[in-house]
């Protein structure tokens, strides 16, 4: 049973869905310096949770056999912990979940979250074969969380939405370190890739300038993360000591890891990308506390 829900857990990857949630609350709090409503608060919640689970789940889905050659032990179905049919049914019932509780957040928070899922399934059948494009669309994916929380703030049942630079300013820094580690993911899982065709930067331009560029994006984003501490356009963040000193460690993290992917011929990549992972958490904790704090 705890092995059950334990593949259940990896298959929906609810850490993701976990931090999409955090994303949101930064964004509302940043947009409004309050938080939303409860019952505001737990729609968007659980639209995040259930569009990230069943559209992991469907990826998985259709992942099975170019997993199965990367031999990605830490997939339920390539362990054979879950059937495919499972991960089908899963995102049958999520996936419908989280586009109806966007509707009960507003409109604009509804078309968000609607656009984003159809463009998401298309990812998971096609566009995943092009790497060259999906690893943009996943950044996006990483991104728009803090444009919903954002959003969820709005009263008028109509569609508009405004970003203020604090919004725009984490959003791009989501979506260059996440271009980064899709990258990182493409390098990890070439030989598979290959077999099936993926276009990936890997295979146009190979594994050492691809893991240059990964680096790449993540300086710009460590560079990116200074700027609402300089300017005063960027609200409470301004001269914000406590939002500087969680944002270094996430650039320390960054920083190491591109380090790491320029010079480290033989470096761990899967051990880095959860490394990253832990990183952008502490990025966006650090936007947390400058919004309280500022």
């Amino acid at each position: 049973m705890i092995r059950k829900i334990k593949a259940i857990w990896e298959l929906m990857r609810l850490e993701h869905g976990v931090m999409i949630a955090i994303a949101i609350l930064v964004g509302s709090l940043i947009a409004s310096r309050n938080f939303p409503s409860f019952d505001k608060f737990l729609f968007t919640f659980f639209t995040a949770l259930f569009l990230e689970a069943s559209t992991f789940a469907l990826n998985d889905y259709y992942d099975f056999d170019i997993d199965k050659k990367n031999k990605r032990d830490d997939r339920p179905l390539v362990r054979g912990d879950l059937s495919k049919n499972a991960a089908l049914y899963l995102f049958f019932i999520l996936f419908p979940l989280g586009i109806i509780s966007s509707y009960y957040v507003n409109l604009t928070c509804f078309m968000i979250a609607l656009i984003t899922a159809i463009f998401a399934i298309f990812y998971d059948m096609i566009l995943k074969k092009i790497k060259l494009l999906g690893n943009f669309f996943i950044a996006y994916v990483m991104a728009i969380p803090f444009v919903f929380g954002a959003a969820s703030i709005l009263t008028e049942n109509n569609f508009s939405i405004s970003l203020s630079p604090a919004i725009f300013i984490i959003a791009l820094i989501a979506f260059l370190s996440g271009v980064g580690r899709e990258i990182m993911k493409d390098v990890m899982d070439f030989e598979g890739d290959k077999e099936e065709g993926v276009k990936s930067f890997p295979k146009y331009i190979g594994i050492k300038k691809s893991n240059m560029i990964a680096s790449v994006f993540y300086i710009i984003a460590i560079v990116l993360s200074f700027l609402p501490f300089i300017f005063k356009n960027y609200g409470f963040y301004f001269n914000n000591y406590f939002y500087l000193v969680v944002v270094l460690i996430t650039d320390v993290m960054l920083f190491w890891t591109a380090f790491k992917l320029i010079f480290d011929k033989d470096i761990d990549l899967k051990y880095y990308r959860k490394f990253t992972l832990m990183a952008l958490f502490m990025g966006l904790i650090a936007f947390l506390i400058g919004a309280f704090t500022g």
